[in-house]
């Protein structure tokens, strides 16, 4: 009889030393998945950092040599260059803007882009965003998203054909905001011309950090033209944000 109070004893110890140590086993795993998850997000942040900070130099040498290449626009060009410093100076370093000041910076990038081309050019540039449109005020696009669209189509555009364009329409429609850009192959380029370097990666990395599920950045050649669309939901964007917040 006593040897089984004894084993009764030992076994109830037994289980309440295993609970207790089940215990901190599981706060521990709750604890180490918190840290794992505040990690992984400074690990995010500081990736987004690290891509924003190496779009600056990217933008500065495009627009540096297309002025030094038409010096008789220097002064026009000075003029459009000092806001689009100030948006990349100041602007770019909030987390997000209004489409409304994306979209102006983006028209002057266009205005300084277009000393380099001939004023024969067919460069067609579109905004179809109306004018009671709320979000175009609202604070929902990550800055500079439209530098390496507009600056890769300028780079890689057919210049000499007759029939060479570059066509650009910004447009906010049924709760989105879109960036198509499309402009005439060359033929002899063509292959380097499909794989689009850091600036496009970099834009889909930071869009797909910032956005995640809530935006479609597509690429693709149709019949000697490169079109590029960026559609991002401003609305389901938004509605996240409040979520979250």
């Amino acid at each position: 009889m006593v040897l089984e109070i004894a084993i009764i004893i030992f076994l109830l110890v037994v289980s309440i030393v295993l609970g207790y140590y089940l215990v901190r086993v599981q706060q521990r795993n709750v604890k180490l998945e918190k840290e794992f998850f505040l990690v992984d997000t400074k690990i995010k942040h500081l990736q987004l950092e690290s891509l924003e900070s190496r779009l600056d130099p990217h933008l500065f040498k495009n627009i540096l040599n297309s002025i030094q290449s038409h010096a008789y626009q220097t002064y026009f060009a000075l003029d459009k260059m000092a806001g689009v410093l100030d948006y990349v100076l100041y602007d770019s370093q909030k987390k997000l803007v209004s489409p409304r000041e994306e979209h102006q910076f983006a028209l002057s990038l266009i205005e300084i882009n277009k000393i380099k081309i001939s004023p024969l050019f067919q460069l067609n540039v579109k905004s179809k965003i109306a004018a009671n449109e709320i979000l175009y005020d609202q604070n929902l696009l990550a800055p500079l998203i439209s530098i390496d669209l507009i600056e890769n189509a300028f780079k890689h555009a057919d210049l000499q054909s007759a029939d060479s364009f570059i066509s650009i329409l910004f447009e906010i429609k049924g709760g989105s905001f879109h960036l198509m850009v499309s402009n005439k192959t060359s033929a002899k380029n063509a292959l380097k011309k499909n794989h689009s370097g850091f600036g496009l990666e970099a834009l889909h990395k930071r869009l797909e950090i910032i956005y995640k599920e809530h935006f479609r950045l597509e690429r693709f050649v149709e019949n000697d033209v490169y079109i590029a669309h960026l559609k991002i939901n401003l609305n389901d964007f938004k509605a996240k944000m409040h979520f979250t917040g």
